[in-house]
């Protein structure tokens, strides 16, 4: 989700200094089920251009319909949409349409906060009643400083609303180990999913982030300072170096991180193999760090190419942060997402 709400905030920026007037859109209630659930949301500027999506597609026609007073009011409003009637979903979704505004001090703060890798709080004041209200709209906290998206909404005005609160946790960060090709299908494929990607290359590879589409940095580390990258709960880690040695001498680095995963290439022999190594070089590596790696890393999706063996690793470290074991939807039971 910080990443959505990352991307609509630059497209918002971009558009007020074009002069463009927008609205907030978020679905901030559901009874049922529904494609997305609430706290997603999507940007409609005045002149019919979309940033983000609160659908498969769907809805978002009829939002932009209901939107036109908005912009012509300056008042916001709720709507509801009832996909059991429509679509053959099984859910009514409730949606708050909001004149939205980024102050230079919220962009700074909220660029501040994502640097630093702290949460923030949005909260949405609403009703569940369909209508257009003064008195509605989405706050948002930061840096211990709260700040209203909608200019004609106040906190003074909180009374009987009810609220959709949501925490957002720092960016998912992926750092790949290695340079080499599949190393730059991985980097483009975890982009697609808005993950801030890294490079951890070593310095003779000669490489620059330019070949890798999707990567934010290439960095080239000394051994002893890999232990003080920024890897915390909300990273993974990938060795694809193709390299024994590298390997070991990464995961001697990395034994004392706490990452959200950590995978590696290469069969069970190899793994086996650079296990023992690490055991020999350093007996007192955690196994509760050995247990954590997976490797071979993905799942059994029969990939081959690199880009499907991307596609592999991605659903496993999807999997590992959901805390969900991998089964084909139509074998679930209940809702499919979420």
């Amino acid at each position: 989700m910080t990443n959505e709400i990352s991307h609509l905030f630059q497209t918002l920026k971009i558009w007020e200094k074009s002069g463009k007037k927008a609205v907030l859109v978020s679905v901030v209630a559901l009874e049922g089920t529904s494609y997305r659930k609430p706290g997603v949301r999507m940007l409609i500027s005045e002149d019919g251009e979309y940033a983000g999506a609160v659908s498969g597609g769907c809805v978002e026609k009829e939002i932009e319909r209901q939107a036109k007073t908005v912009f012509q009011t300056g008042t916001a409003k709720i709507m509801t949409y009832d996909g059991r009637l429509r679509i053959g979903c099984e859910g009514v979704i409730h949606i708050l349409i909001e004149p939205v505004f980024l102050s230079d001090e919220l962009w700074l703060d909220f660029e501040s906060v994502l640097e630093a890798r702290e949460d923030f709080k949005m909260d949405a004041w609403f009703y569940q009643k369909v209508g257009e209200y003064g008195n509605i709209g989405t706050l948002m906290t930061l840096k211990g400083k709260t700040y209203v998206l909608n200019p004609s909404f106040t906190p003074d005005q909180i009374t009987v609303q009810e609220c959709f609160s949501q925490t957002f946790e720092p960016l998912f960060q992926l750092y790949i180990f290695g340079a080499e090709h599949d190393a730059v299908q991985l980097s483009q494929a975890a982009k697609l999913l808005g993950w801030n990607v890294t490079i951890v290359a070593s310095a003779e590879e000669l490489k620059s982030c330019d070949y890798f589409p999707g990567a934010s940095a290439l960095i080239t580390p000394a051994y002893d300072e890999i232990g003080k990258l920024h890897i915390d709960e909300q990273t993974a880690v990938m060795l694809m170096t193709h390299s024994f040695n590298k390997d070991v001498q990464y995961l001697l680095a990395l034994k004392n991180i706490q990452a959200a995963y950590i995978g590696m290439l290469g069969a069970k022999k190899r793994r086996e193999r650079v296990f023992n190594m690490l055991l020999e070089i350093d007996s007192e590596i955690p196994f509760d760090f050995l247990d954590q790696i997976h490797g071979p890393a993905g799942i059994n999706i029969g990939a081959e190419s690199a880009s499907e063996i991307a596609v592999s690793i991605l659903a496993e470290i999807l999997g590992v942060i959901r805390k969900q074991n991998p089964v084909s939807l139509r074998e679930k039971t209940g809702s499919i997402h979420g």
